[in-house]
Formats: C-alpha cells, structure tokens, sequence
C-alpha cells in the first residue's frame, strides 16, 4: 500500500474532485485515481461523479471482479475520519391532512352501478317506442 497509513477529512477528500486530481471514499478508505481515469472502463466521468462523497454503494452497486478489487491497492492513499462524514439522516414526509381515497372511489363506483342499468334501460324503451311501427 504506497500511500501509508494518514488519515483524512472528508473535507480533504472532497478537494480532489477534478481530472487532474480525482480522490475516492470507498469502504472508508481513500484511493487517488487521477492516474486511472482514463483506463476506467465506465469512463472518467463515472469517477468523478463519486467524487465527494462516500461511493461504496456506487462501487457495490456495480459489481466490480476480483481483480478490480485488487487493483485498488495501488490507489491506497489513506483512510477516513469517520467523524467527518455526516451521518444519514431518513426522510420524513410533511404531514399532510388525511384523505381516504378509496371511500371516495366505492361511492362513485355504487352511483354508476345504479345509473348505468337505469340509462341502458331507458335507452332501450326510447329505440322501441321510435321504431314502432303502428299496426292497423
């Protein structure tokens, strides 16, 4: 591992955001791919879009070999303060006043239940009281 063993800021990490100097936060450790951007076999901009944050889920999500793993080594540059990483903080919808949508849809859907028999019904009369002929 050629970069020790030195520990950095997110802050720190997040300085290195560019072409000419790109630093990643994978599983708490930093990794300086700078010189791999452009032997990346997604593309460059793959790593700098996870620049500047913790990519672990990005890197997992994509399913990288064995031996991507251990190419990781060469890019070893240090680890984490895990105190400067903000911690996750789970979404809470604004309250909002209780509607029950589906009482409104069972009565529109009884209404036309009824309705639609009688429309048919009274149609039917309509056609056969027009088209009757008179027999004399």
């Amino acid at each position: 591992m050629a970069g020790g063993s030195k520990v950095y800021t997110l802050a720190e990490v997040s300085a290195h955001s560019d072409r000419k100097d790109c630093w990643l936060l994978i599983d708490g450790k930093v990794y300086d791919v700078t010189k791999f951007l452009e032997d990346h076999p997604g593309g460059d901009e793959v790593l700098l879009a996870a620049t500047g944050k913790d990519a672990s889920n990005d890197f997992e999500d994509v399913g990288h070999s064995s031996t991507a793993r251990a190419m990781m080594d060469e890019f070893y540059v240090g680890d984490i303060d895990s105190a400067s990483i903000p911690t996750k903080r789970v979404y809470t919808p604004p309250k909002q006043p209780y509607y029950n949508q589906d009482k409104t849809t069972d009565f529109i859907i009884k209404i036309l239940q009824f309705l639609v028999p009688l429309l048919i019904l009274g149609l039917a009369f309509g056609v056969r009281f027009y088209t009757k002929t008179s027999t004399a």
